[in-house]
């Protein structure tokens, strides 16, 4: 339809006058659908159990206060002073089922009151409500990603140390070992760690302890597992082979100067793809007492160029290779070892959208168990955001050789701006408790959806 420039423009020139009243307003109309979607995880219930043991506050109690939490960082905020832009917000008290929300001394004070027994349950809650999503699935292959992730802070809290930081040297951290699901994409399980260590510190156990878990509870599916160099050690091996885990391990170069010779002596190389080529063999370090199979994979590449700068459309560039190395059990072919391999490369993905939409990198408090209860709160934010979107459609994706997730999801942000953030106001006509929001077509509709599809996975 074609409109006039009489329909379309008008003067905009006059500044409204402000009034600021106490109406039934909210800035988060979408909160409906985390209030349906809440319910019917029975999440309150289950934070409730998580700190039973604690002793109940006088008024405000720990399952309210960790869910403010948890929604605090679905909102997109971040310090635990900001909740102060929400605290009248109707709609937000009645998700939480309060008449006045704790101001953030309440909240600083729950972290710093935190016990190890809380942050043990929290972490079981968090694997149980994955359990449950994969178990509906029915999942042939599980494939578990570890890899660490520094946490960086000014401030002198609790258990912080300077070590590696690629990004901001000599500050102190922390380095959690994350343990993440390919095909759904959340965070299974973490191990809180100072950052003065190395990946592998107590990564044995930990992947263990995974495995053990994901077996018990999905008896039926094979576990495969992809790590990084740096958990390359013949003591992590050999765990996975005892334990007939499928598994793929990027090699160190610099620990094995026999590998350089190997690559460097190797004459012909068998074609993996368009600019990739390779060569096997079963081979062991010395002091190993089992060989396994060893994938060399060189890759062309351009070199850098150095000097200056030629803008020359037609300047030649030279090419080179770049090499790797995987050490594996599986009995696949060599090309789809290397995408299932490569396929690890998605977990940067799922701590992007920690650190940037879940306010992983943010430290709250100076107490050790307090930082891990926030930490907590922003995976759990993150894995009830991929839940709601696994619940409310089919997926798009079956497995592939990379294990690429078998949704595409939506961002975190994307979600919060488009859905979540959206004003409206609260009233009773003739008694019914009734939300009015602006009269967007899309948002009409994917609110509308979104509510009839939970309603009927009750």
């Amino acid at each position: 339809m074609k409109y006039s420039r009489r329909e379309v423009r008008r003067k905009a020139h006059a500044v409204p006058e402000l009034r600021f009243e106490n109406q039934a307003l909210t800035s988060f109309s979408g909160l409906v659908i985390l209030q349906q979607f809440f319910g019917m995880l029975a999440l309150r219930a289950k934070l409730t159990a998580c700190f039973a043991h604690q002793a109940p506050g006088k008024i405000y109690s720990w399952a309210a206060l960790y869910l403010q939490l948890v929604l605090h960082l679905i909102l997109g905020y971040r310090e635990l002073r900001d909740c102060r832009f929400y605290q009248d917000d109707p709609l937000v008290k009645r998700l939480l089922g309060l008449e006045r929300l704790p101001d953030v001394a309440t909240l600083s004070r729950m972290l710093k009151g935190a016990d190890p027994k809380s942050v043990e349950k929290v972490r079981q809650l968090l694997k149980d409500l994955l359990f449950e999503r994969l178990a509906s699935l029915g999942l042939a292959r599980i494939t578990l990603d570890f890899d660490g992730s520094v946490l960086s802070t000014t401030r002198r809290a609790e258990g912080t140390a300077v070590g590696f930081n690629r990004k901001k040297k000599g500050a102190r951290s922390y380095y959690p070992l994350f343990c993440t699901i390919a095909q759904t994409g959340q965070v299974l399980d973490l191990l809180y760690r100072s950052g003065n260590v190395h990946d592998s510190h107590g990564a044995r156990d930990f992947i263990l302890a995974c495995i053990e878990a994901v077996r018990e509870a999905l008896p039926g599916g094979v576990i495969e597992v992809r790590m990084d160099s740096a958990f390359f050690s013949d003591e992590i091996i050999m765990a996975l082979e005892d334990a007939r885990i499928e598994f793929t391990v990027s090699v160190p170069f610099e620990r094995f100067v026999e590998l350089k010779r190997k690559v460097e002596g190797r004459r012909r190389w068998r074609r993996l793809g368009w600019q990739t080529s390779f060569f096997e063999e079963r081979w062991k370090p010395k002091v190993w007492n089992r060989r396994f199979r060893f994938l060399f994979v060189r890759t062309r590449a351009k070199r850098q160029q150095k000097g200056p700068v030629q803008l020359d459309l037609f300047q030649p560039y030279e090419y080179g290779y770049d090499f790797k190395v995987v050490v594996t059990n599986k009995t696949i072919s060599p090309k789809k070892v290397v995408a299932f391999h490569e396929g690890r490369g998605s977990q940067e993905g799922i701590f992007g959208e920690l650190k940037t939409h879940c306010q992983m990198g943010y430290v709250a408090v100076r107490k050790w168990n307090g930082n891990q209860l926030y930490l907590l709160a922003g995976v759990l934010a993150h894995n009830l955001m991929r839940e709601l979107q696994m619940t409310i459609a089919a997926p798009s994706r079956s497995t592939t050789e990379k294990r690429t997730a078998l949704w595409v999801f939506e961002h975190l942000d994307t979600f919060r701006k488009g859905i979540l953030q959206r004003a409206g106001r609260l009233t009773r006509p003739q008694g019914k408790l009734t939300l009015t929001i602006s009269a967007n077509h899309w948002v009409k509709q994917r609110l509308l959806d979104v509510l009839r599809t939970l309603q009927n996975a009750v």
